[in-house]
């Protein structure tokens, strides 16, 4: 009799998907999150670098323009000050000249040699203080022409300044409206974010942006390197970025790391 063989069936083994704890859970909504948001900030980022350095230069001719004309109403209340100093030595000059004849008048009519010479040091003293008006409204004159021609030069810088305000403004508000309603709404979504996470994290989320380069505070793992800094991530610090047990951030950097499952996510949503 033929003797049937039984053939033996290898079974494979069945792999049984690992169920992520409640914590792990936690910990992946909060790196979600965290990584959202730094895709938002960055495309934030993005517009704004467009802009390059236009609102700098607008803020910089901005205060140049409010400080040239703070000098010229400087130089024009200085100017007001010399010209009534000027008025008044003149009519120190007029009343002095008035005195001079008055005691001229009066030497004619004098009794004695002493009352003479007393009138001649009146008219003597008051001579001099003609003298003396007359220097002060040379220099007064003096100063005066010369604080007016700074005022031509503060104006005519006044004039070009005020014109290429005008013109980096006018650069500047073409830019924004290309892409200020895109800024908005990221603006919106990014504020809308940060309240899926906790405050402490968000602070050292901002902390860590703030500091680093080019604004990224939350990076993928690339290349088994930290997506910011580039150095080379341990294995096993790989391995518990996977697992979600807790937020780890870069050794080298700062930067918060997130694994590429993770990033695959959020871009899909994105």
């Amino acid at each position: 009799m033929a003797k049937s063989v039984k053939k033996k069936v290898e079974e494979k083994p069945v792999i049984v998907p690992r169920v992520k704890t409640e914590e792990e859970i936690s910990i992946e909504k909060k790196l979600t999150a965290l990584y959202t948001l730094q895709q938002i900030d960055t495309n934030v980022d993005k517009i704004r670098i467009v802009r390059g350095e236009l609102p700098l230069e607008v803020q910089d001719l901005e205060d140049e323009v409010a400080g040239l004309e703070t000098r010229i109403k400087n130089y024009n209340e200085e100017v007001e000050l010399l010209e009534k100093q000027i008025a008044e030595k003149q009519n120190s000059i007029t009343e002095s000249q008035a005195m001079v004849k008055k005691y001229e008048a009066q030497q004619m009519n004098v009794r004695n040699n002493r009352e003479y010479d007393s009138l001649s040091k009146e008219i003597e003293f008051q001579n001099l203080e003609v003298q003396l008006s007359e220097k002060r409204i040379k220099e007064f004159n003096f100063k005066l022409e010369s604080i007016k021609g700074e005022i031509e030069i503060s104006r005519k810088d006044l004039e070009e300044r005020k014109g290429d305000l005008e013109a980096k403004k006018a650069e500047l508000d073409d830019i924004v409206a290309e892409t200020e309603k895109d800024e908005s709404n990221l603006v919106k979504k990014s504020v809308k974010n940060e309240k899926l996470i906790e405050d402490r994290l968000l602070t050292a989320y901002k902390r860590i942006r703030k500091n680093a380069r080019n604004g990224l505070a939350v990076v993928q793992i690339e290349r088994d390197a930290c997506g910011g800094c580039y150095n080379k991530i341990p294995p096993q610090h790989q391995l518990d970025i996977r697992m979600h047990k807790k937020i780890i951030v870069c050794e080298y950097c700062g930067r918060i790391l997130v694994d590429p499952e993770i990033a695959e996510q959020v871009n899909v949503k994105n």
